[in-house]
């Protein structure tokens, strides 16, 4: 920028030099320092390009990294407080904007060193003159700020409705199966097409004061230009200026108006930003789920007792339970609760691991010792082995092994490709049994000290059932693994059951035999319970199960 800054004082100083000697040594000394300042406007500008795009990268993505990290740490947090489309654009367009700020701060700060220099040199030569352009170029931008504040205004009018277009549209293809089932799409169609239509309708507001000021941007220098030549002329006539000097003046009223766009930019790009910033801030200043202990406890031997005090639940080193509840409802919070997943909610400082509450624990430790694998299964898109390997650690062999523990072996025909193919987002390719048994392999994967299963088997025939259930006690025999559901079939593979009432106390611990056979009150109730799936002669593993099920078919058809 000070080079550029230079260029209209080293020309009007050739032009000088020229109209009085000619081409002789002082011109050409004046042509060498402009060719100088040329080579190093383009040398600097090469280095300042670089400068200016890195600068926008390391902003951007630093911000869009903590929104993530934040997002990742505060769970249900954060949609309980903002809504999905809030966090979606906090990354496409909020961490944009504030990096914008940092690209052009470079720039900014040249411009404004430039803007000093020259306003220097014209006063040294015109005080009138340079009074004129010294004090024309703040006035314009002055004029150019006043457009400022609506424009802010309208941005920041634009960018909530664009939110709630986006929360609108995530929230309309996450429930499109559900609309279908009820005939509600066209309602939702109907919904986000208004939210469209005002989206467009504050994109044109903005729209119009934006054109405004670019057109200012325009006009309002070039009337400057165009009084600093008509007084500069009057000037050359009556001797009080020379021509190469005029062209000087002339030269800093265009060049000037450049750091004024420049600091106009930066006063859009600071006030878009200032606005992306709140939202980021917004997003950032989310309480966690479960925040990280100030100074962790130290960590409790491996092989330590899971307690939750809150029921009565212990889970002792190496033993299969199972967890079994008139109420699913109360028996999955009891699961979910023993790996941490809310803190206000599942009250924390009822669970201890090792005698140490969870809360105290260091988070990152805690969620590698202990793994909850809830009822409703999350996949992510991307390769479906690195969809089952969430830490990364596992060879090939352990995946196969994984899937076949879970009875998953059919996902490998379904996914083109198997190991190495690649689902969709949340698993839209598979069925919800085998969503479900990619889940339960992808939960063994993690070899957690402590897994926590919650209805891994919700969502797949009795057969199948019961491999599974064979196989996942094989697969975890000598480690804690607490398995929630009501299935006989499962329950016959665990060496404990523990029994839910439905105010989520522990009642009984026993076999699943002992339960079945014993004749007290506690045993009728656990029945009572587990009763449905004995009824099933294909749950209960009976001879005659496929001809009453086909017997049963028939009548229900009849």
């Amino acid at each position: 920028m000070l080079a550029s800054a230079a260029s209209p004082l080293l020309l009007g100083q050739a032009v000088d030099a020229g109209l009085a000697a000619g081409f002789g040594p002082q011109l050409w000394v004046w042509c060498g320092w402009m060719l100088v300042a040329a080579a190093t406007i383009v040398v600097s500008g090469y280095f300042s390009h670089t400068f200016d795009v890195e600068s926008w990268l390391r902003a951007t993505f630093a911000l869009t990294e903590l929104v993530g990290d934040k997002a990742t740490r505060a769970g249900h947090a954060v949609t309980r407080k903002l809504p999905t489309g809030e966090v979606v654009a906090a990354v496409a367009n909020d961490a944009l904007r504030v990096g914008d700020v940092f690209a052009m701060s470079g720039r900014f700060v040249g411009g404004v060193v430039a803007y000093a220099a020259a306003t220097g040199v014209l006063l040294s030569q015109d005080l009138r003159l340079g009074l004129v352009v010294a004090l024309g170029i703040p006035v314009v931008a002055a004029a150019l700020a006043l457009l400022v504040k609506p424009l802010q205004a309208r941005q920041q009018a634009s960018r909530e409705a664009t939110g709630r277009l986006t929360s609108l549209g995530a929230d309309t293809v996450s429930g499109l199966r559900i609309l279908r089932g009820i005939g509600g799409e066209d309602v939702f169609t109907a919904r986000y097409a208004a939210q469209s239509q005002e989206v467009r309708r504050r994109g044109v507001r903005v729209a119009v004061v934006q054109s405004v000021l670019d057109g200012l941007q325009v006009l309002l220098p070039g009337l400057l230009v165009a009084l600093v030549l008509w007084i500069g002329a009057r000037a050359v006539v009556t001797g009080d200026l020379t021509p190469g000097e005029l062209v000087t003046f002339y030269g800093y009223a265009a060049f000037l108006s450049w750091p004024v766009q420049m600091a106009t930019q930066m006063l859009q790009m600071t006030t878009n930003a200032l606005v992306s910033a709140r939202k980021l801030l917004g997003v950032l200043q989310v309480t966690e789920a479960t925040p990280q202990a100030a100074a962790p406890a130290a960590a409790p031997p491996a092989g330590s007792d899971l307690v939750d005090r809150a029921s009565g639940l212990v889970l002792r080193p190496g033993r299969v339970v199972g967890l079994v509840c008139a109420d699913p409802d109360v028996s999955a919070a009891l699961a979910t609760r023993l790996g941490r997943i809310d803190d206000d909610v599942e009250a924390p400082h009822h669970v201890t691991l090792g005698g140490v509450r969870l809360a105290d624990l260091d988070k990152a430790a805690l969620r590698e010792r202990v793994v909850v694998a809830e009822a409703t299964p999350h996949l992510f898109s991307g390769v479906l082995a690195d969809t089952l390997d969430a830490r990364g650690r596992a060879a090939r062999d352990d995946l196969l092994a994984a899937l076949l523990t879970a009875d998953a072996q059919d996902v490998l025909d379904s996914v083109p490709g198997g190991l190495d193919g690649e689902i969709p987002e949340k698993g839209r390719s598979l069925s919800g049994g085998q969503r479900q048994r990619v889940a339960l392999a992808r939960a063994l994967l993690t070899d957690a000290e402590i897994l926590v299963l919650v209805e891994p088997t919700s969502a797949v025939d009795a057969h199948t059932e019961a491999r599974i259930a064979e196989r996942v006690a094989a697969a975890r025999h000598g480690r804690t693994t607490l398995v929630v559901t009501a299935s006989p079939l499962v329950l016959d593979h665990v060496d404990d059951v523990a029994l839910l009432s439905d105010d989520g106390h522990v009642v009984a611990t026993a076999t699943h035999a002992d339960l079945l056979t014993r004749t007290d009150a506690v045993a009728a109730a656990y029945r009572a319970v587990v009763g449905r799936s004995l009824d099933d002669p294909v749950a209960a593993g009976r001879p005659e199960a496929s001809a009453d099920t086909a017997d049963t078919l028939e009548g229900a058809a009849r």
